[in-house]
């Protein structure tokens, strides 16, 4: 019995499969190295079975960047859990970025203002901002202040200092202190 050899293989995870090949490729070299044939190239499996996942590039960043979302509002969660209170909230902000530059930069990249063509990354950013909103609930406490301001605020404030240490703009050691210092906490 004479068999050809295959030169794809089935692959039973391939969606996830995809996502992690996608995130290697983003830290490597960017969001303009990301494509599905790379990616399938990488997993092991056709060009055409990403299809059956993804219907282009977009889809494919867009799973990355929700996925991305979800992480990042674990670590926002863990840090809103803990005894510095709002101003941890700041730093896991800027943490996250410094570990995931590439991701955090496709994260609040393009796609997000398409929350209508990818509902799950929309999902997913709305559910990180949400942390943020609990955060600034504990933190305003019984205070008549607009809750949704100051987790804006905050989001806003965390967002610049996590930008400028990733532009090189500030040290991350300065980032970290300005956060402690002013928005998040002990400054009056």
């Amino acid at each position: 019995m004479n068999m050809a050899m295959r030169t794809t293989y089935h692959h039973g995870n391939l969606g996830p499969a995809l996502i992690a090949a996608a995130r290697d490729l983003l830290d490597a070299s960017g969001p303009g190295a990301v494509s599905l044939r790379e990616a399938a190239r990488r997993v092991g499996v056709s060009a055409t079975a990403t299809y059956r996942h993804f219907i282009d590039k977009d889809h494919l960043l867009a799973a990355v960047a929700a996925e991305g979302y979800r992480e990042f509002t674990e670590r926002l969660r863990a840090a809103g859990d803990s005894a510095d209170g709002f101003s941890s909230l700041g730093v896991a902000y800027i943490e996250f970025a410094m570990a995931h530059p590439g991701l955090f930069r496709l994260m609040f990249g393009p796609l997000l203002r398409e929350r209508e063509r990818y509902p799950d990354l929309a999902a997913a950013a709305d559910g990180a901002f949400a942390v943020l909103l609990e955060g600034a609930q504990r933190f305003v406490g019984r205070r008549n202040e607009d809750v949704e301001s100051v987790a804006y605020a905050a989001w806003s404030f965390a967002h610049g200092l996590a930008r400028l240490v990733l532009d090189g703009v500030i040290s991350r050691e300065r980032a970290l202190k300005v956060c402690n210092a002013f928005l998040f906490g002990q400054a009056g």
